[in-house]
Order: C-alpha cells, then structure tokens, then sequence
C-alpha cells in the first residue's frame, strides 16, 4: 500500500486540566449540525527518516497536543444530540477520561506531486486523512466525536498534518488558533508557560454563549427546524471524480486586477485584494462551465457565497461585539446574485464590493436576518450555479509552523463535497500573493485553468 497507518491514539488534556465542561449550541453553531465535516492537509518540507518520525517527532506531537488540549477542551469533546429531539437540544460536552483521536502514518506517494499547483487526482489526498470517529450512543444521545487528526511521513521529504472536523464544533477563527497553539507548543518544546505569555491577550479562551445576549427563541427556531433531520455520519465522499488544483495570483496581479477594477469604477474607492481574487474565480468558474460542455439553463441565476468573521465587528443582534478570543461559530457573510451572463470580472467585483460596504461592514445589516437562515422553506439553490469560499488568508493554518517552517501547501478537502467551493490562502512561495485551490471534474478544471489564466494576461 502507498500509505500505511502505524498507529491510532487517543490524546487526554494532561493532567490538571478542567474535569468537566458543556457547552450549548447557538443558533449560529447549530446551522451546520448537518454539514459535512472541514477537511484539511496541510503539507511541510521537512526531510527526515522514519527513525526521526517514529522517536521524536511523533512523541513531541503528542506531548505538545495534550497540552493543547487543557486550553481547547471541546476539542477533546464530543457532540452529544439528543435521541429524544423533543425534550433537549444537543451540547458539547467534555468529561474526564475524552481524549481527541491521532493517526500517525507512513506514506510512498510522491510528495512534489501532492504539493504541486497542478491538476491531480482529489482521491488519493484522502490518504492522509483521518476517518472522524464512529458514533456511540448512551441511554439519551448520540455521541459523535468532533475532530481527528493524523501524521504522515514521507520519508526523506516532507509531512502532512491532516485534519478533519465537525463544523459545529468552531469556525475558521476557532480551528485555526487551536492548530497555530499545537504548532506553537511544539516549535518551542513543549514550554506552556512560554506560550501562555506570548498568547495572554487571546487567553482563556471564552466558551460562553451569552456574549450573544438571550437567544433561545431564535436556538428553539432553529431546533424545531432541524431536529427532525437525520443525524447521521458523513463518511468519505470517494470516488470524488475531481481533480484539485492551485492557483497563484502574485502581488503584482492582484495590483493590476485591482487597476482594471478601478478604472472601469473610480467611484468604488477601495478594492481589496480578496474581491478581485473573488472575482476573477467565480467569472472564471462561470465561464468555464460552459465552455466545458456542461449543461443548464444559460439563464440561471449565479451566486457567490462569502463567508466573514463576526467577531470585534459590531452586528444586528448583540449590543457589543463579540470578543476575538471566543470560541464556536460567529459567522455571517455575504451572498452575490447575478444572471449567468452578466458573470463578468469587472461586474462581479463591483457586486462583491458592493455586498461588503452593505452587508458585512454594515452594523445595522451584519447578521441581520440570522433567525431565519434556518427555515422550513430555504431557498432552492438546485437551479443555481453556487461558488462559495472555504478558508480566509486571516486564518491560514499554513502558519501553523510546528518547528518545520510554514506549511507549503493547504489542501481543504472538503471542497469536494461542494458544486462548487473554492480554498483561499496565503501563498508561501510569492510575497503578498494568494492562492486559490478549487476541485473540478477534469473537463471543467481545464477549461477553468486557461480562463483563468487568460484573466490575469488581462
């Protein structure tokens, strides 16, 4: 086999640590209770033999997680959902004795392929992520574990720190300080002291759900829409029949895309670098559908999906802003119609732009309208072209530097499960660059590699 498991453990907060601690579902972590889980491989060149692996790196991962996990208890936790939907709504909850599954593993795979930028078959990734858990049950709940990780070797080359978790669990934000405080606990050797000084305007962390003020009428809102669907695993969607590939926009492009903008629209002002990045991928995307010989309505609408943290950001439904260092869910965003044939570059960023001013950097607007982002009746999105956005260079695990420099490629996975979702992140080879990773099936990311290729000759 290319890839062959030597080990699963499961890693306990040390010793000290909390005994017990629940945590309910707002209404904003409760809105992915039956989304698939993020799935993420972040690859690092750091050559070393498998005697290294196995007698010291491993062990100091292991070392450095547990005390990780004494910061980021619902980490170790589990979602407990009620078997009786009427009588209570599900919790986290982490007890004494939880721990959170590792997978250390040895793979044969060419690594320069893996970390490449060109197209490559989505399946084989899959090896270096770890299953989520099996499902128990007790008298009352389900008990489903929130997270996985896993440890591939490829000897003399390179590793890849695999993640998967449940969404319910926390956001971008969230999952990516837990990553960047294990990464930076064992860069430096297992000293918590040191990370606690280091990290003292973010820590403790703030698990309580009342910095949303009383809102369990709209938590019960939710609850009564979503406790009569099933609540079931989410296995590997294999065969994926896509292919993955990234796409470097230099700091130089982003300049010239942003000229392009601006001088079609003086009037717009400020153009960031994420709206033109935004932009060029979903006009490309949309092209690329049909010059791929997809059929569908040419009259269709498309949507963009955007998500942005809610967190210091003043909003429609709490009186302060919710503190940066809380832990969960505390997203909104913003959501771009446009008519399939009005999908063009220029217009797409000025629709972005346009969604930022008015929705997410509005305070009257941003989460406004949340009660009812969970509804008997949601929009029917079957008849659409989506694109939604995975990731934020903000929160780029790529930072996660465990002693081996920053990763040198992220691959999110869980675009696969999404027609179609698109990764963003710093790139770690071009100096104020992005990076956009997309999976398509084959026909459609060649013609999407040569559209968008040609937007940035523009």
């Amino acid at each position: 086999m290319a890839t062959t498991v030597l080990e699963t453990c499961g890693i306990p907060p040390p010793p000290g640590a909390a005994a017990e601690l629940t945590v309910p579902l707002t209404f904003l972590d409760m809105f992915w209770l039956h989304f698939h889980p993020i799935r993420q491989l972040i690859f690092y060149d750091h050559p070393c033999s498998e005697a290294e692996f196995s007698n010291t790196i491993v062990p100091n991962l292991k070392h450095s997680l547990s005390l990780t996990l004494k910061h980021y208890l619902p980490v170790a936790g589990n979602l407990l959902y009620p078997l009786d939907t009427e009588k209570s709504q599900p919790v986290i909850r982490y007890v004494s004795g939880d721990t959170a599954p590792l997978t250390v593993a040895v793979s044969s795979r060419d690594f320069n392929d893996l970390v490449g930028s060109h197209a490559r078959e989505s399946d084989q990734f899959y090896d270096f992520l770890p299953s989520m858990p099996p499902f128990t049950e007790d008298e009352n709940y389900k008990i489903a574990p929130l997270i996985a990780m896993q440890a591939t070797l490829f000897p003399g080359r390179g590793i890849c720190i695999g993640l998967s978790n449940h969404h319910c669990l926390g956001d971008a934000r969230s999952i990516a300080l837990f990553m960047w405080a294990w990464a930076e606990i064992n860069r430096s050797g297992g000293d918590e002291e040191q990370f606690l000084l280091r990290n003292s305007a973010s820590l403790p962390l703030i698990f309580d759900r009342s910095v949303f003020g009383d809102r369990s009428s709209v938590n019960e809102k939710y609850w009564n829409v979503l406790r009569n669907k099933p609540f079931t695993p989410s296995p590997f969607p294999l065969p994926t029949k896509m292919v993955r590939a990234a796409f470097t926009l230099h700091q130089s492009d982003i300049k010239r895309l942003k000229n392009m903008v601006l001088s079609n629209n003086p009037d717009l002002g400020y153009i960031s670098s994420f709206v033109v990045t935004a932009a060029l991928t979903w006009s490309s995307l949309v092209k690329s559908t049909a010059a791929a010989g997809e059929e569908f309505d040419r009259n269709r609408t498309e949507i963009f999906f955007f998500p942005a943290d809610g967190r210091g950001r003043p909003n429609a439904i709490t009186d302060q802003p919710v503190p940066v260092n809380y832990f969960g869910n505390c997203l909104g965003g913003g959501a771009v119609m446009m008519e399939h044939t009005k999908v063009e570059f220029v217009a797409a960023a000025e629709a972005i732009t346009d969604q930022i001013k008015t929705q997410v950097n509005n305070k009257e607007n941003f989460l406004k309208g949340s009660e009812n982002w969970v509804s008997d009746t949601p929009m029917d999105f079957a008849e659409m072209g989506t694109l939604g956005v995975s990731g934020s260079p903000k929160f780029d695990l790529l930072n996660a530097d465990f002693g081996w420099g920053k990763g040198r490629r992220l691959e999110v996975l869980s675009t696969d499960d999404e027609k179609y979702s698109m990764s963003l992140c710093n790139s770690s080879d071009s100096d104020g660059g992005l990076v956009v990773g997309i999976s398509l099936p084959r026909e459609i990311m060649e013609a999407f590699a040569a559209i968008f290729a040609d937007g940035l000759k523009v």
